[in-house]
């Protein structure tokens, strides 16, 4: 696309452009390209190519390109930044009893793969090791708590890169870590490892380049439902 072609070869980008693109931010600018198509102010032919640049797109300077010479574009005020997510999960959303009890004693116990996560999972590891990796995960819910408990043993826990992360727990003469870390996706799921570890190690931490496919797949969808509205219209 021309448009494209000479805003990446114009020297002096500005400062942000080459970060990596979020899909909060290509729902922006699909919404904005949306009403532009509503005006009249795009084809139905530039419409839909410029949306399929947005969802091939990898950074933010890629995105601006395709609203550039639009006035919406520049009405706008700087992107407002997503909430961080609460530290402590709402209160009546998480249920008492695990969907899922993974135990090692003096052995090891690991969960991963393509399996749903449930909004609670107990593990404890007593002379042993757990591993659970929830990379590859289906989130049902927004809302997820790892209850840990390891004693003279290591429960690992991994996370996708687009999730938010919390720690609640501590340790006793033991380690408990939990690298905090916060989606800009507002409907991202959050994780909360809570728990302790008594001469042993609870680590939690995201797994890179692992992501919930999830909301790609929700983001694209909203996207492709506007485009065939406007189409059809």
């Amino acid at each position: 696309m021309d448009l494209q072609k000479q805003d990446l070869q114009t020297p002096g980008a500005p400062a942000g452009s080459e970060f990596r693109a979020s899909d909060a931010e290509r729902d922006r600018i699909a919404d904005i390209l949306h009403d532009a198509l509503a005006e009249g102010r795009l084809t139905a032919d530039e419409h839909a190519e410029r949306v399929d640049g947005v969802l091939r797109a990898k950074t933010v300077g890629e995105l601006e390109v395709f609203i550039r010479d639009l006035p919406a574009a520049h009405r706008r005020g700087p992107a407002a930044m997503p909430a961080p997510a609460p530290y402590r999960p709402t209160a009546g959303a998480i249920p008492m009893d695990p969907d899922d009890n993974v135990v090692a004693v003096f052995s090891g116990a690991v969960r991963k793969g393509r399996r749903r996560a449930g909004r609670r999972i107990h593990a404890y590891a007593i002379f042993g090791s757990v591993e659970i990796d929830l990379s590859e995960a289906l989130f049902d819910h927004q809302q997820v708590v790892i209850k840990s408990f390891a004693v003279f043993g290591s429960v690992d826990i991994r996370v996708p890169e687009n999730v938010s992360l919390r720690g609640m727990g501590g340790g006793v003469l033991g380690s408990f870590e939990v690298d905090t870390l916060d989606s800009s996706e507002p409907e991202a799921p959050v994780v909360y490892v809570d728990g302790w570890a008594v001469l042993g190690s609870v680590e939690a931490r995201p797994k890179r380049g692992r992501f919930v496919a999830d909301i790609l797949d929700r983001v694209q969808r909203k996207v492709d439902k506007g485009l065939r509205k406007h189409l059809d219209h």
